[in-house]
């Protein structure tokens, strides 16, 4: 996000805004604009889609919401059935995990409103790396807080999910135990009717 493009106050929101997308990196102001300074500005319309679940290309970036809101939602493998996992706005992160391995994305963000974006690519943090390395350091273990919060938060997500899934099946298996107590006799009733009813033999 060059100097010569953004205006001072913008920078100096970007950065504050990164500070607090990744608090557990500690980054004082000056560090944050380092970081800021290495990312490139993106502008977004609203209904159009930053990242798409299972994208392969074009992943190995993250973004910073500066203004605006994203909606993320994940598929169930099913079309139309997709799952709403948040709705993300000003000073969060979206798309970490391709920063860092560059594997398919593993959810949809579309743009709510119309964005303004700040975007770090590998190969900015690379440079990172090389030039400020205990800035990057930081930021990197911050990126890894939020990854393993949000994974926490999945497992108990479905711990919950499995709960209900068997609370369910219980339902389902009582219920099916009770129909068939109920099947059995009316069916023996049935049969017992067609039976007084057949025409014996040489009637």
């Amino acid at each position: 996000m060059n100097n010569s493009v953004v205006k001072p106050d913008l920078r100096e929101r970007a950065a504050r805004l990164l500070m607090l997308a990744a608090p557990l990196a500690q980054l004082e102001l000056e560090d944050a604009l380092i970081v800021i300074d290495a990312m490139e500005p993106a502008f977004v319309r609203a209904g159009l889609i930053l990242m798409e679940q299972d994208e392969a290309d074009d992943t190995d970036y993250m973004a910073l919401v500066l203004e605006g809101e994203v909606r993320a939602e994940s598929g169930t493998g099913v079309t139309g059935e997709e799952i709403v996992v948040s709705v993300i706005g000003p000073g969060s992160l979206i798309g970490e995990m391709g920063l860092l391995d560059g594997a398919p994305r593993s959810a949809t963000c579309t743009a709510l409103t119309d964005l303004k974006l700040a975007t770090l690519s590998r190969e900015a943090l690379m440079s990172l790396i090389d030039g400020h390395p205990t800035v990057a350091a930081r930021l990197l273990l911050a990126i890894s807080k939020g990854l393993s919060d949000r994974l926490r938060d999945s497992n108990r997500r479905l711990r919950l999910l499995m709960q209900v899934t068997r609370a369910v099946q219980l339902e389902l298996n009582a219920a099916h135990s009770i129909n068939m107590k109920l099947l059995v006799p009316a069916v023996a009733a049935v049969a017992a009717v067609a039976a007084s009813t057949r025409p014996t033999e040489g009637a």
